[in-house]
Formats: structure tokens, sequence, C-alpha cells
């Protein structure tokens, strides 16, 4: 069992939080294995991130599980406090603003264990089971029945996510921020458009990892990469 966690001095700035995450992703991606298991106890507050170690492990084909910490804020407020290394009160309050709780009803967040702070017992044999005995997700829902060569499956890819990218930004030129759903290139899905400016480094950022994801997975049928993206995209910019 390995673990991979982020430092909490890493929160401070945005920029630094962001590149904490990219590695810790990245960790996750190298160790994650049918025969490891790896607790990525850290940086995972934020829905888009869970969906992102969710798609690792189902690129893998291994199951995954959350387990979340139920704790009142004042507790864990009160448990920061006392820690030697622990968070700028402000931070704290700010990583408190942008928490996003678990869901069940998500498939990223299923199966969910909530453990309350004070619980005396958890559920660890039902989180062994999850684990180890139930199967696991498909890749995808378009596993793939064709074969395509390496080089063209990366060049799709390439450039599907590109097109789709632009046409975001296009869209949200023309609707505005807030405005109706955009459509993107090659997707029968819609793109949001969020009640906020989408920068070009932030698509570029989105895109970038939806590429390290999926490239070597050439076995995906790749008349379904651009829904694929554009659900990527909706998860993370929603």
């Amino acid at each position: 069992m390995r673990q991979a966690e982020a430092q909490p001095s890493h929160i401070a700035e945005a920029r630094e939080e962001k590149k904490a995450r990219g590695a810790m992703l990245s960790a996750v991606e190298r160790t994650l294995s049918k025969d490891d298991i790896v607790i990525a106890d850290g940086m995972n507050y934020i829905k888009g991130f869970r969906y992102q170690l969710y798609c690792v492990a189902r690129a893998i084909s291994t199951p995954h599980c959350v387990v979340h910490a139920g704790t009142p804020v004042d507790k864990a407020k009160e448990w920061n406090s006392n820690r030697d290394n622990n968070y700028d009160e402000t931070v704290f309050d700010e990583l408190v603003t942008r928490y996003e709780e678990p869901d069940a009803r998500n498939r990223w967040d299923s199966p969910l264990f909530t453990v309350i702070y004070d619980d005396e017992t958890i559920p660890g044999d039902k989180i062994w089971d999850a684990i180890m005995l139930r199967k696991p997700p498909p890749p995808n829902l378009s596993t793939v029945t064709k074969p395509v060569s390496d080089t063209n499956y990366v060049y799709e890819l390439d450039k599907m996510t590109l097109e789709i990218i632009n046409a975001v930004v296009e869209g949200q030129k023309e609707y505005g921020a807030g405005g109706l759903p955009m459509a993107v290139p090659r997707s029968s899905q819609k793109v949001v458009n969020p009640s906020r400016s989408i920068t070009l480094s932030e698509l570029r950022r989105l895109r970038k990892q939806f590429v390290s994801i999926n490239k070597m997975r050439t076995t995906l049928d790749v008349d379904r990469l651009a829904d694929m993206f554009a659900d990527y995209l909706n998860t993370n910019l929603s």
C-alpha cells in the first residue's frame, strides 16, 4: 500500500496549489495498478480532481472508492490550530469555502463511505470489499471495437481537443459568460457556459490533463473522444 499526499504549504497560493494537484495526479498515475492500492489523501476536496482520479482508475480497470471524513468545521478548525504544521487561518477559511462535499450520486464519488469524526469504528470491511472484490468499471462507455494505430489515435486526440477548446473560446465570445451552452465540433454534447470567463490557459490545462489520461488508451473508439472531452470539460468547468 502506497500513500500520496500534499503538504499544507502547497495550498497558500492558487498557482502552487495547481502545481501540487498536478504533481499528485501524476504520482497516482505512475503508481496505481491492478496490484497496488493508492491512498490519495489530499488535494481531493474539489470534485473535478476526484473525477480525474476516477478516470485514472477507470482507465486501467481497477476499482476505487471515496472515504469522506465527516467533520464539523469548528472541530476541524480546532484540530488545525493544534497542529505543528497547520494551515494559516485565512487559508483554512478559503479551503472551507472551496470544499465540495462528495455525493454518492456522482459516479466518481461512488462507492462513498462517510466516517463521522467521533465514530468509534470505521466500515473497514466494506471499504476493503469495495476496492478488492468489487467489479471495476469498464474503461468507458465506448469500449472500442475497431482498432486504430497509436499514431492516428494520438493525432485524432490532439486535433479533436484543440478544435473543442477553440470552439469554447469562440462560444463565450459570442454568448458571453453564463450564456447558452456551447456546441462544439464532433460532439453530440454541448459544453456548459459558466457565469465566469473561461481563460485559454485553463482550457489548455484541462486539455493537457485529458490527453495525458487518455493518450495511451488506443483501444478507444475515436468517434467517442469528442463526447468524452465535452463531458470532462463540463465536470471541471461547472
